[in-house]
């Protein structure tokens, strides 16, 4: 264990303890619906957790505070951005292992992650095959989902000033709004190759 040195459960909460000075460094509470039985960490620092519940969660994090959720359409993929500049994209699953965040529609597991932004990430928009994130960077990173539906590629970076929200319209004669803090709303209409 890199960061820590110790992990205890008690009634389906667990802590994570640095043992060279006692501080209790994360508390993650209902962890589980039930007593935690078993914890195991893998040497990149994830935490895996089974319970008497039945269930098997597997608990990965941003490194820093997230300030931007997006879902797409069905429901199927989660997008998160952080102040790590990191994008984790999140699918649903339909078995016994839980991400460990159970958005309410089912559980969810991360299978990737977008890097581009040298500063925080603010904002971010999902729409069909597209996702766009807006960073303290001065940016809009334009990303489309590959056909294969597990790679990403970044078609533009739209600079400026640093963006704190976005929105999408899937029309000819709208495109990508953006807004930040000298008050204005940028509007970009973008084309996206079919291929």
């Amino acid at each position: 264990m890199s960061k820590f040195e110790d992990i205890r459960s008690v009634h389906g909460t667990f802590k994570i303890w640095r043992v060279s000075d006692f501080k209790c460094l994360e508390s993650v509470k209902n962890a589980h619906e039930d007593a935690i039985n078993s914890i195991v960490v893998s040497s990149d620092g994830i935490v895996y957790t089974g319970s008497a519940d039945k269930k098997i969660k597997i608990w990965k994090k941003h490194k820093s505070s997230v300030n931007a959720l997006a879902l797409n359409k069905n429901g199927s993929v989660l997008y998160s951005g952080a102040c790590d500049r990191s994008i984790l994209v999140w699918e649903k699953i339909d078995n016994n292992v839980e991400k460990c965040s159970d958005l309410g529609q089912g559980p969810m597991i991360l299978v990737g992650a977008l890097r581009g932004h040298t500063k925080a990430i603010l904002c971010l928009v999902a729409m069909d095959n597209l996702v766009c994130s807006g960073s303290v960077d001065n940016s809009v990173r334009i990303w489309k989902r590959g056909i294969d539906e597990k790679s990403y590629t970044c078609l533009a970076v739209l600079q400026g000033q640093p963006v704190k929200c976005l929105a999408m319209a899937n029309d000819s004669k709208r495109g990508k709004n953006g807004g930040d803090d000298d008050c204005d709303i940028k509007v970009w209409q973008i084309s996206v190759p079919l291929i």
